[in-house]
C-alpha cells in the first residue's frame, strides 16, 4: 500500500520489576497478579475520576510535565516529542479521565523497550490538498502527531474554512479531551474520531466475537462561556478502565461486558478469555454504539489508508480530525450565540429526583482542571508507585509531592 511498510514487531515480555504481561486481544497489557473481588466501581466513574476515599497523592502539574518527559528522554525519545507525550497525558490527568493520564506511560516505555514505538523522525505524507491531508504517523507518538496535525491545521484554517487531516500507523494519542480546548479557545470546532486497529475488544450488537475498537469520538465547541468538550467512546466502557479494574480486583458495577459464550458479565478478566466490552447502549440498544464505533473505525482507518485490512498488531491509532473555523461560515458571534442557547436550554433543564444539577459535557472536566493547577493534582497511590518504579529503572528524579 502506498506510504506503508508492514511493521509487525515479535514483541517480547518486559520487565519492571512491578508487573507481568497479560495477553489482551491483540496486544499485551500490564499488571500485576490479582484475585476478582466483588468490589464494584460506581457506574459514574467511567471517566477514571478518583473514587472517593480512594488513597492518592497531589503534585505540580508543572513538575508531573518535566518529569514524565524526562522518562521519554531517557529512553531515547528526542525531547520535542517527549515534552509533547508528557503535556497530554498531565492534562489528561487534570480533566479528571486518569486512565488515559500518567497511568499510561509504563505501556509507552513499554513500547518504547520492545521497539513498537519509533521516537524519531517525521510524518510520511501521503496526500496534500491543502484542505484535506493524509498523514503516515510511522508509529511516532500519538501525543505529537496530534500536535502536529493542529499546528498544520491551525496554521491553514482561516484559508480554507475546514481542515481534514488523516493519520494511519500512529501510536497511541492519549485523550482525546486534551485536545479539545485547545482548539476551542481559538474560537474552533474539533472534531476527532480514532481507532485502534491492532486491537479488538467490542463485539458488534448482537455477536459474540470481538471486531471492533472502543472508537472514541470527540468534539469542541465554542460558546460565550466555557466551551462544551464531548469526548465519549463507542463502546459502553473503556479497554483502559478494564484493564485497571482487572488489575486492581474489582467489577464494574453493571454488566457491561459478554464473556466469550455470550453471558453479561461485570467481570473485566473475561477480555483475557475471549470475551467483549458492550457497545454504548448495552444489551438494549447497542446498536447505537455499533453504528458509532463502525462510523468512526472506517473514518479513521480508510481516510488515512490503514488499518485492519493491514493486520496490525499493537498499541496503534488511525485518527481521523476536523478543524473547522465558524467565521467561514455565519460567524463566530452567530455560532456561539445558537450554542449559548443550546447550552443553557440543557443546563436549565430541572433536575430529576436524587440528581444534582445538569451538567454540559466538558464542565466538571474544566473545574477538575482548575482544581489541578491551584490545588495540585491528585495522583492514585498506585499510579505514583508505578512511576517511582520508572524513575528508578530509568534514573530520572521523582518530583517532591506537594507537602513534603
Amino acid at each position: 500500500m502506498r506510504g506503508y511498510k508492514s511493521r509487525i514487531p515479535n514483541i517480547p515480555a518486559p520487565n519492571f520489576g512491578i508487573v507481568r504481561p497479560v495477553g489482551y486481544g491483540e496486544h499485551f497489557v500490564y499488571r500485576q497478579e490479582c484475585k476478582v473481588v466483588e468490589v464494584h466501581v460506581p457506574a459514574d466513574n467511567s471517566e477514571g475520576m478518583l473514587v472517593k476515599g480512594m488513597e492518592s497523592v497531589r503534585y505540580s502539574p508543572t513538575a508531573l510535565r518535566a518529569f514524565a518527559s524526562g522518562l521519554f528522554c531517557a529512553a531515547g525519545m528526542d525531547v520535542e516529542k517527549a515534552e509533547a507525550v508528557a503535556d497530554i497525558l498531565v492534562e489528561a490527568d487534570m480533566l479528571g479521565h486518569d486512565t488515559h493520564g500518567l497511568e499510561l506511560a509504563a505501556r509507552y516505555l513499554s513500547e518504547i523497550e520492545v521497539g513498537s514505538m519509533s521516537l524519531v523522525g517525521e510524518p510520511e505524507t501521503i496526500s496534500d490538498r491543502g484542505a484535506a491531508i493524509a498523514w503516515n504517523g510511522r508509529r511516532l507518538p500519538g501525543p505529537w502527531l496530534m500536535q502536529r496535525a493542529l499546528e498544520t491545521a491551525f496554521a491553514r484554517v482561516e484559508q480554507h474554512g475546514v481542515i481534514s487531516l488523516a493519520i494511519g500507523n500512529g501510536h497511541h494519542i492519549g485523550c482525546q479531551a486534551a485536545y479539545l480546548q485547545r482548539a476551542a479557545l481559538r474560537g474552533m470546532v474539533l472534531c476527532i474520531f480514532s481507532s485502534g486497529p491492532g486491537v479488538a475488544t467490542v463485539a458488534p450488537f448482537g455477536g459474540t466475537r470481538a471486531a471492533l475498537s472502543p472508537a472514541p469520538f470527540a468534539i469542541s465547541i465554542p460558546t460565550g462561556r466555557d466551551p462544551v468538550m464531548i469526548d465519549v467512546s463507542a463502546s459502553i466502557t473503556t479497554n483502559n478502565m478494564a484493564m485497571r479494574l482487572a488489575k486492581e480486583g474489582r467489577r464494574f458495577d453493571e454488566s457491561w461486558l459478554m464473556d466469550a459464550e455470550g453471558n453479561f458479565t461485570n467481570d473485566p478478566t473475561v477480555i483475557e478469555r475471549g470475551g467483549t466490552i458492550l457497545p454504548a447502549g448495552g444489551r438494549d440498544h447497542g446498536q447505537k454504539g455499533y453504528s458509532w464505533a463502525l462510523a468512526a473505525e472506517a473514518l479513521s482507518q480508510g481516510l488515512s489508508g490503514y488499518g485492519r485490512a493491514d493486520g496490525p498488531k499493537g498499541m496503534l491509532n488511525s485518527v481521523f480530525l476536523q478543524l473547522i473555523a465558524p467565521s467561514a461560515f455565519a460567524g463566530l458571534h452567530a455560532f456561539t450565540h445558537q450554542t449559548d442557547a443550546i447550552a443553557r436550554s440543557c443546563s436549565t433543564s430541572p433536575a430529576r429526583p436524587g440528581m444534582g444539577n445538569v451538567r454540559l459535557p466538558g464542565e466538571a472536566a474544566l473545574r477538575r482542571r482548575e482544581a489541578a493547577k491551584r490545588d495540585g493534582l491528585q495522583l492514585r497511590t498506585s499510579t505514583v508507585d508505578t512511576l517511582r518504579a520508572l524513575a528508578t529503572k530509568l534514573d530520572v528524579t521523582m518530583p517532591q509531592s506537594l507537602g513534603e
